[in-house]
């Protein structure tokens, strides 16, 4: 079953102001152009802002964080160069909190953690490894995770970041032998039939750029069963 890509007509919009706009990311999307020529997120949120207030032009559409394309959930794009500014600072100085949930097979042997580990990573094959020790040209990464829901086959964990580095969660929940579902690149058994991986970027909670008031912005799971299966248990 192919994903549903997003398009300016079911762009699916959570959050909107003069100076952000926050985007529920569906499988399959890319955030920002690559390789394949397929068109990016920023593109349609230009294009869905375009139509929506009759611009002539271009609308201002400044990317400031990234999510896999497997990967589902929050992406949050700043509408003005200002905003565009004080968000890449946030995000480098860590003051933005993102909260994940993951669908793993396995049980970790905590129910709540802090992972710390040092992530390599191989561009030629766009993958990362989790080392316990600092090895040559790795980078320090930290979350901590929390296991938040037990279904029949699958266990729900709950992930906060505390660094953004590639395919961090992704590799360093693999070191601990509990791979994503759906994610074959780090070890889970079979894909997802929508291609995407068992990821998603739930929360984003943050002082706004320009108003200076606390934002808390979460995105809905998508619509499958397994996700369901677990809101209905909270």
């Amino acid at each position: 079953m192919a994903s549903l890509l997003s398009t300016k007509d079911n762009l699916d919009v959570l959050y909107e102001d003069n100076h952000i706009i926050a985007i529920n990311k569906r499988v399959g999307d890319i955030v920002q152009g690559d390789k394949t020529g397929d068109k990016p997120l920023g593109e349609i949120v230009d294009e869905y802002l375009r139509e929506k207030y009759n611009k002539p032009g271009n609308a201002f559409v400044g990317i400031v964080h990234r999510l896999d394309r497997p990967t589902t959930g929050l992406v949050i794009f700043a509408k003005t160069s200002k905003a565009m500014e004080r968000l890449n600072a946030m995000f480098k100085e860590r003051e933005m909190q993102k909260t994940y949930w993951a669908i793993v097979k396995n049980k970790p042997e905590q129910e709540q953690a802090t992972l710390v580990n040092y992530i390599t990573r191989n561009n030629q094959k766009n993958v990362c490894k989790a080392h316990i020790k600092e090895v040559p040209n790795s980078r320090y990464a930290s979350l901590t995770y929390s296991v938040i829901g037990k279904l029949d086959n699958y266990y729900v964990l709950e992930v906060d970041l505390h660094t953004g580095r590639h395919h961090q969660i992704r590799a360093q929940l693999a070191a601990i032998g509990c791979p994503i579902k759906g994610d074959l690149k780090y070890g889970f058994s079979r894909s997802n039939p929508d291609g995407g991986i068992s990821l998603h970027a739930r929360r984003l909670s943050f002082i706004h750029p320009v108003k200076k008031e606390e934002i808390v912005i979460i995105a809905p799971t998508p619509d499958d069963a397994i996700w369901n299966s677990f809101l209905n248990t909270l």
